[in-house]
C-alpha cells in the first residue's frame, strides 16, 4: 500500500495487509506497471518477436514507439477511466492496416498479447497475496477487453468507410455524362441500376445538363440487363427532371425485359423518346439540334448545321 493510502485495511489468511479500497487497489495497480515500464516493454517485445513471427528480426525504431504508446496507452486508461488515447490510437492504426502498412491480425495479437504480459506481471508481484491479485485482476480485465474492443470496432468502421468510399467511386466511373458535341450529351448506363444508383445517376445527370447548357442527351441502357418497376418509374422521372431543364432525353438500347418492365407499371410511353440502338439515337439527336450529315470522298461523315445547306 503506498504511504498516502488512506484507505481501511484488513489481514489476509496470508498474514499481509490487503487494501479493502478498490480506488487505492487501481492506483497501486498504475503506479506498479507505470514504475516496471521498461522491464515490461522488453517482455512485451520479446514475446512478440516469439509469437509465430509477429515481430521478425530487431524491432524497428517505429516498433518500438508503437509499443510505448499503446502499454502508456492502456495504463493512462486505468488510472483516468477515460479510453480516449486508445480510441486515438485504434483509428491511427485501422487507418495504416487499410492501407496496407500494418497487418490487424498482428495488431490485435498484440494487444492480446500485451494483456496477457499485464497480468503476468501481476501475478508475480501479487503472488503472496491472492486477494489483492484477484483485486487487481478484476480492476484491470474490463479495461482490457474495452481497448480489446475499440481496436476491432476501429478496424472494422475503417474498413467500411473505405468500401463506401470505393462504391462511391466505382458508381461515379460506372456512369459517366459525355460531351459529344455542343448541346449534346451522352449517358452509357452498364451494369446493375438499384435505388441509389438511380439516385446518383439523376443528380449526375441534371448536374452535366447545366453545366454544359445540353438540348439533347442520349441515354443508352443497352449495357443494362433489367431495372425493377421502382427502378424504371425513377428513370422515367429523370427525363421528366430533364425536360424541365430544356433538354430532350433520348433513351436507346431498351432490352425486352426493361420494355416490359415499363408498360406493366403503366408508364405514359408518349413522356419518352426511345430509338433501338445508340447510332440511331445520334441521328436523332442530331435532327433535333438541327443538323445533317454530309457523306464525303474519302473523309469520314461531317456533322454541319441544317441551316447551312
Amino acid at each position: 500500500m503506498t504511504p498516502t493510502a488512506k484507505a481501511k485495511t484488513r489481514i489476509s489468511p496470508n498474514g499481509n495487509s490487503t487494501a479493502t479500497s478498490s480506488e487505492t487497489l487501481k492506483d497501486d495497480l498504475v503506479a506498479r506497471l507505470r514504475e516496471d515500464r521498461g522491464e515490461l516493454l522488453r517482455e512485451w517485445v520479446r514475446a512478440m518477436a516469439a509469437d509465430d513471427g509477429l515481430w521478425t528480426g530487431a524491432t524497428t525504431p517505429e516498433q518500438e514507439l508503437d509499443s510505448g504508446t499503446i502499454y502508456d496507452a492502456c495504463v493512462d486508461c486505468l488510472d483516468t477511466g477515460s479510453y480516449q488515447a486508445a480510441e486515438e490510437y485504434a483509428e491511427r492504426m485501422a487507418q495504416r492496416a487499410v492501407l496496407g502498412v500494418m497487418h490487424y491480425e498482428r495488431i490485435l495479437s498484440g494487444v492480446l498479447t500485451l494483456r496477457d504480459v499485464y497480468w503476468h506481471s501481476l501475478s508475480r508481484h501479487y503472488l503472496t497475496d491472492p486477494d489483492r491479485l484477484a483485486g487487481a485482476l478484476k480492476a484491470f480485465e474490463p479495461v482490457t477487453n474495452k481497448i480489446l474492443l475499440i481496436v476491432a470496432m476501429a478496424f472494422n468502421s475503417e474498413r467500411e468507410r473505405v468500401v463506401r468510399q470505393q462504391q462511391e467511386s466505382i458508381q461515379e466511373l460506372s456512369t459517366p455524362v459525355l460531351q459529344v458535341r455542343d448541346r449534346l450529351l451522352i449517358l452509357p448506363i452498364i451494369g446493375l441500376i438499384d435505388s441509389d444508383r438511380a439516385l446518383q445517376l439523376t443528380e449526375q445527370l441534371l448536374g452535366a445538363i447545366r453545366e454544359f447548357r445540353a438540348r439533347v442527351v442520349v441515354m443508352d441502357v443497352t449495357g443494362v440487363a433489367a431495372v425493377d418497376s421502382k427502378v424504371a418509374n425513377h428513370l422515367i422521372q429523370t427525363v421528366d427532371a430533364a425536360r424541365l431543364l430544356g433538354t430532350t432525353v433520348v433513351v436507346t438500347g431498351i432490352s425486352a425485359s426493361i420494355a416490359q418492365t415499363i408498360v406493366t407499371i403503366g408508364i405514359d410511353l408518349s413522356r419518352i423518346q426511345t430509338v433501338g440502338d445508340l447510332q440511331g439515337g445520334l441521328e436523332l439527336a442530331d435532327r433535333i439540334l438541327g443538323y445533317q450529315t454530309i457523306m464525303g470522298e474519302p473523309v469520314a461523315s461531317q456533322i454541319v448545321p441544317a441551316t447551312a445547306v
